[in-house]
């Protein structure tokens, strides 16, 4: 019986080997041209010889997403994203009708009044929620807890 090894955590650093958020970020803005990413290469390392992401560094990595972004950069990817639902599933749905009688909505210029999404996935990832985890890999169990805790919110709100 085989045994599965994991592979190890990235390291950070600017010495450090390119990571691979940062390729993917850089290819994504090359938009998945070869030529192009080749002369960033070439220009964050001084070197024409060089073409491969894989030879440059953390920090070269960075001045390249500094220039192909206008000078913003994202220092870590992107946080995940807990509020997003399934609609087919009928404790989404409740979370939903319970976010509206909360007043967490929106307005959104085609929709309408919608509930905030953003505002649920900030209270998800609080120390107020029963539960800190993706709504999409939380049990039955756990998705009634952010049931309840919802519920006590419109409760306190409407004392």
């Amino acid at each position: 019986m085989t045994t599965k090894t994991q592979k190890p955590p990235e390291l950070i650093g600017d010495q450090h080997p390119i990571t691979a958020w940062q390729k993917k970020a850089i290819m994504k803005n090359c938009q998945y041209n070869e030529d192009i990413k080749n002369e960033w290469v070439q220009w964050a390392t001084g070197e024409n010889s060089r073409t491969s992401l894989r030879s440059i560094n953390q920090a070269q990595a960075k001045k390249i997403i500094l220039a192909q972004t206008g000078g913003e950069i994202i220092t870590q990817p992107k946080e995940k994203f807990f509020a997003t639902f399934d609609v087919n599933k009928p404790s989404h749905r409740k979370i939903l009708s319970l976010m509206r009688t909360a007043q967490w909505t929106k307005v959104d210029p085609v929709k309408g009044e919608i509930p905030d999404l953003a505002e649920l996935d900030r209270f998800i990832k609080s120390d107020k929620s029963p539960v800190r985890k993706p709504l999409m890999q939380m049990s039955d169990q756990e998705t009634q807890k952010l049931i309840q805790a919802l519920n006590g919110i419109i409760k306190s709100k409407y004392k």
